[in-house]
């Protein structure tokens, strides 16, 4: 099993810190309330996030994609299902 980049987790857990903060998107925050209801804790929940803002990532730098907010809000509603 690979272990995860230090640096990478922070800077992709900032994104999700400042997305929190700005209240853009806010489902963002709602996904947040939700998971922390469903009995995750307040960082488990924060790393959830984190994988679907991950996924934006990839394909912004893989696949020159823009920033797809649509697919973003799928992700989020399904979580703690793996994003896609």
């Amino acid at each position: 099993m690979k272990k995860s980049n230090p640096k990478l987790t922070a800077a992709i857990l900032q994104a999700v810190n400042n997305q929190l903060k700005s209240g853009d998107p806010p489902e963002t925050r709602q996904t947040l309330n939700r998971l922390i209801g469903e009995g995750l804790s307040n960082e488990d929940a924060k790393i959830y996030i984190g994988q679907a803002v991950a996924i934006e990532i990839f394909n912004i730098l893989k696949h020159r994609e823009p920033f797809n907010l649509e697919r973003f809000r799928q992700n989020l509603s399904r979580l703690p299902q793996e994003p896609s």
